[in-house]
């Protein structure tokens, strides 16, 4: 058991990367006692040689349970600059109640803020509400999906066009954890956010982590991020994705 929480904690460090959909489920810190736990991180890159280089990185996940509550926190900020030009700029502020009525049924809040230059999301902010439901559990499997409906604001500006967004949308997701093996874990979700006035006007997201424990602390993960989005902003890709892998140590 103790060994399954140390390759959730594993996931729950991973960065969210460029995704535009936050998957709070590689958040959240099931079967523990402690009421807080998280994971923050800072750094700072200055660099001059022919070029001057700047780059700011920041994660920080926070999670806090107590009885039936559980409230999250995600801050994630990358920015980096070169010779006075913006490359990347991105940064997603989450936050997120969760209320446990029955063992398997829970009501979940949210609201979120994120802007990304590279999607032409100059601000997008969320605010929504819907159950959560525990489809099955096991000593080796688990299984969730929820159904909740969204307020979205969006303001989108780049080159080619500069437009607000005022729009209800749906946001549900199939999550699953899987441990076949002791020293192994397989955390994915599923996102699908159609527009509740088009459903031809939606985002599909996928967020997948493998990690494998090399050492009691120290594991080997792949992580592969996916998002389509059949209407993004003009001369944005419908598709983004990315696809990772390293080392990452734990301690406690």
């Amino acid at each position: 058991m103790k060994l399954k929480l140390c390759l959730l904690f594993i996931v729950f460090v991973i960065n969210l990367s460029f995704s535009q959909i936050v998957n709070v489920e590689s958040l959240r810190r099931v079967g523990d006692s402690s009421k807080w736990s998280g994971y923050t991180s800072l750094a700072i890159d200055l660099t001059k040689n022919r070029n001057h280089i700047f780059n700011l990185k920041n994660r920080t996940h926070v999670q806090y349970l107590f009885e039936k509550n559980l409230v999250l926190f995600v801050n994630d900020i990358d920015f980096k600059e070169v010779n006075n030009e913006k490359l990347v700029s991105k940064g997603t502020q989450h936050l997120r109640y969760n209320y446990k009525f029955k063992p398997k049924f829970a009501w979940e809040i949210f609201i979120q803020s994120q802007y990304d230059e590279i999607s032409a999301i100059d601000f997008r902010g969320l605010i929504g509400t819907g159950p959560r439901l525990t489809v099955y559990t096991s000593k080796n499997y688990l299984f969730y999906t929820g159904i909740l409906s969204m307020y979205e604001y969006e303001e989108i500006e780049n080159d080619l066009e500069h437009t607000f967004n005022r729009d209800f949308r749906n946001s549900s997701y199939i999550s699953f954890s899987l441990f076949p093996k002791e020293n192994i874990a397989i955390v994915s979700t599923t996102y699908y956010q159609p527009l509740y006035k088009s459903f031809s006007d939606y985002r599909i997201s996928n967020d997948t982590s493998i990690a494998l424990t090399i050492f009691k602390n120290l594991a080997f993960k792949i992580h592969f991020t996916y998002l389509f989005d059949i209407k993004p902003a003009l001369g944005v890709p419908k598709e983004q994705y990315k696809l990772s892998n390293g080392l990452t140590y734990t301690f406690n």
